[in-house]
C-alpha cells in the first residue's frame, strides 16, 4: 500500500494538479450540508452535469459526496479529490494483497507469498487501476471509492461467520452499489460463499441470514430510488437526458439511448480487442484487458481447471454479469488508457486469475508481470506527460 501510494504520488507530482476541473463530489456534499440535492455552489467547469429545470446535478451515485462531508465542513469545497484518490487507491492495493492472504488461508486459492507478492504488484501497477490513482476527477475518485468497498465486501464475505458476516458484507456491497449502481450483482460471489460457509444450517436459518445481508442494499436502495424522484420525478430518472455530455455521444443517446446492443461491437473491441501501442486518438478510448495484462490469462486456466466446482463458477457467472452493462453502454470510458470499466469486476477477476496461476511455472508469471507493468507504467506516463488528462 505504502509503496504503491509512493509511485501514485510521484505521478501526481509530474501532472502538478491537485484539485482537478470537476471536483464534483465536493460540491455535493456542500449541497447536502446546506439541506439541498441540486449544487448550491456551481463549480467552474459544469461537463458531464447534468442541468434540469435550472439547477445542477450529478448522475453519479452519491456515496462519494456523503464521505467527503467531513471535510468540506472543515475546508470547503476545495478539497483535494487528488490527494483523496491517491489515499482510496492506495488501500485497495493493501486490501487486495489482503484478500489474497485471506482467500489462500480459507483455501479459495491455493499460491505461495512470492506469486500473492506478484499479483499485487500487477494489480497495484500492471492494470488500468494505476491509470485512475493519480489525477483526481468525479469518473475516476467514484471508481476508485467503489473498487475500496467491492474489496472490503469480498474480505468480509471471507473472514467472518454467522449474522454480522451477512450484515456487513451487506452493508459494504450496499456501499458499492451506491457509488456505481450496477455493481450490485458483483455481490454474487460472495453471498454465496457465505451461504456455502453456513451450510451446516437450517434452510431456514440461512434464509433469515439471507434476507439480513439483503436488507441493507432494499433499505438504502430504495432511498436511493426517492433521490431519484425528488431530483428528476422518476425514481429511475439519473437524468441523463440533462446530462451536458461530450459532443460525441449526443446523437448516439438521443438514437439509442445509455444502454444498447448497438454498442456491443465498439465496446467489446476496446475492451478486450484494441492494442493501444503505437499510440493513436483511438487509443483513449480504451485498450485489451488481456493483452495489456496478459497476467489475466491465467483467469481461463482457473476456470477450465476448476470448471466442477461451484465457486470457481460463480466467480465467472459474477464477472460476466457486471460485464453486461459494460458492453452495453454509450461510452467506453473515453480519454484512457485501457479498459477502465473492467476495474468494476477486477476482485473476483483477480481471484479466478490467482487460482489459474498455481498451474503456471514462475518464469512465466514474473515474465508477464514485468510485462503488463511495463504497459501502463508506459500508458499513464503518456496520459500525465502528454497532458490529456
Amino acid at each position: 500500500m505504502l509503496f504503491a501510494l509512493v509511485v501514485y504520488s510521484f505521478f501526481a507530482l509530474i501532472n502538478g494538479e491537485w484539485i482537478s476541473s470537476t471536483n464534483y463530489f465536493s460540491y455535493l456534499a456542500d449541497a447536502f450540508l446546506h439541506g439541498q440535492l441540486h449544487l448550491r455552489i456551481i463549480p467552474s467547469n459544469v461537463y458531464d452535469l447534468n442541468f434540469f429545470e435550472g439547477q445542477y446535478y450529478l448522475y453519479w451515485p452519491p456515496v462519494p459526496a456523503f464521505l467527503l462531508m467531513p471535510l468540506v465542513t472543515l475546508f470547503g469545497v476545495n478539497v483535494s479529490d487528488v490527494v483523496i484518490t491517491l489515499l482510496f487507491a492506495s488501500a485497495s492495493v493493501g486490501l487486495m494483497t489482503l484478500l489474497l492472504r485471506y482467500a489462500d488461508e480459507e483455501g479459495i486459492i491455493s499460491v505461495s507469498s512470492l506469486q500473492r507478492g506478484l499479483l499485487s504488484l500487477f494489480f497495484a501497477f500492471g492494470t488500468v487501476h494505476i491509470t485512475i490513482a493519480s489525477v483526481g476527477k468525479v469518473w475516476f475518485l467514484s471508481q476508485n471509492v467503489a473498487i475500496f468497498f467491492l474489496l472490503l465486501t469480498y474480505i468480509a464475505a471471507i473472514r467472518l461467520r454467522g449474522w454480522k458476516a451477512f450484515l456487513i458484507t451487506g452493508l459494504l456491497i450496499t456501499c458499492a452499489a451506491m457509488t456505481r449502481n450496477h455493481l450490485f450483482v458483483a455481490g454474487l460471489w460472495p453471498a454465496y460463499h457465505l451461504l456455502a460457509k453456513h451450510v451446516e444450517l437450517e434452510w431456514k436459518a440461512r434464509l433469515r441470514l439471507a434476507i439480513l445481508g439483503l436488507s441493507p442494499l432494499f433499505i438504502f436502495g430504495s432511498i436511493y430510488l426517492v433521490y431519484n424522484w425528488s431530483r428528476f420525478g422518476h425514481p429511475l430518472d439519473l437524468g441523463s437526458a440533462y446530462q451536458n455530455m461530450n459532443v460525441i455521444f449526443v446523437d448516439p443517446y438521443f438514437k439509442y439511448g445509455t444502454f444498447s446492443i448497438r454498442y456491443l461491437p465498439t465496446n467489446f473491441y476496446y475492451n478486450y480487442i484494441n492494442y493501444p501501442f503505437p499510440w493513436s486518438e483511438g487509443s483513449l478510448f480504451g485498450g485489451s484487458l488481456f493483452l495489456l495484462s496478459p497476467v489475466f490469462f491465467a483467469a481461463f486456466q482457473g476456470f477450465y481447471a476448476n470448471r466442477q466446482k461451484w465457486s470457481e463458477r460463480m466467480l465467472l457467472i459474477t464477472i460476466l454479469l457486471v460485464n453486461i452493462p459494460i458492453l452495453l453502454n454509450i461510452g467506453t470510458g473515453w480519454i484512457q488508457f485501457g479498459p477502465r470499466y473492467t476495474l468494476d469486476f477486477v476482485v473476483p477477476l483477480m481471484l479466478l486469475t490467482a487460482i489459474g496461476i498455481r498451474h503456471w511455472p514462475r518464469q512465466l508469471l514474473v515474465g508477464l508481470t514485468i510485462l503488463s507493468i511495463l504497459h501502463y507504467v508506459n500508458g499513464t506516463a503518456i496520459l500525465i506527460f502528454g497532458d490529456i488528462y
